[in-house]
């Protein structure tokens, strides 16, 4: 299944996006509108959709709100250029990735293929299918996360932040290595993306009893999951 759904207004852009995508060997659906592109969206199997921002009826934010509430499909959103405001709120409603208009059609291809890389190394496949760090559980059979027994619900680019940053527990990692390891791209200039990512991660995870934070921020290096202190 190579099924891409797009949710956008500009009907000409739609085209362009069914046609180049097509060549690429995606099959596309295009639905001009929010309201109609959430239903369609949860009512179908896709492996992405695409998602701009300003629609008509319901908002991309929205409609992301929508589709977060029963599903993990990975969304790509289109924003305008500069407009950084709405890119992190889309990231931390549980957007993927975004691309600012207008854009060229290949960096939308290569986006793409980053997700899929992304989804594919994340099946489990080896014996350290659960990783544990103190009163956190991540299971990669299921794709699930517990903190001290309790059901934590990510995003697909959050559980996958968690994994890298569970499996280096202790280790500081440097924002390039988390953006290539979990956006599956370079780091480029002014790209906070996974900054939001963490930030997001952050809030739903907690700190350890006490002030301890899971999450350390490493100035001008990355970030670094704690361990615990009885085990550091």
């Amino acid at each position: 299944m190579n099924r891409i759904l797009v949710i956008d207004d500009d009907i000409e852009l739609c085209e362009l996006l069914n046609d180049y995508l097509s060549g690429e060997g995606f099959v596309v659906e295009t639905v001009n509108s929010g309201k109609l592109g959430t239903e369609q969206a949860l009512s179908a199997e896709y492996v992405l959709v695409i998602l701009d921002v300003m629609l008509p009826e319901m908002n991309g934010f929205d409609v992301l709100r929508k589709i977060r509430e029963s599903s993990k499909v990975p969304v790509i959103m289109l924003t305008a250029r500069g407009d950084d405001i709405d890119r992190i709120i889309g990231l931390e409603l549980g957007a993927d990735d975004y691309l600012p208009k207008p854009f060229n059609p290949r960096e939308l291809v290569a986006r793409i293929r980053a997700i899929q890389r992304r989804v594919e190394a994340a099946e489990p496949n080896s014996l350290s299918a659960e990783l544990k760090a103190g009163d956190v559980v991540l299971c990669k059979s299921n794709r699930t996360v517990k903190r001290a027994g309790e059901n934590i619900e990510l995003t697909s680019v959050e559980f996958n932040l968690l994994a890298v940053l569970l499996s280096q527990a202790g280790e500081v990692i440097s924002r390039e290595d988390l953006t290539e390891k979990v956006l599956g791209r370079r780091l480029s200039a002014y790209d906070r993306s996974i900054d939001v990512h963490v930030s997001a991660l952050r809030k739903k995870l907690g700190h350890y009893e006490g002030d301890t934070e899971r999450i350390r921020t490493i100035r001008s290096v990355g970030y670094l999951y704690s361990l615990p202190e009885s085990h550091s």
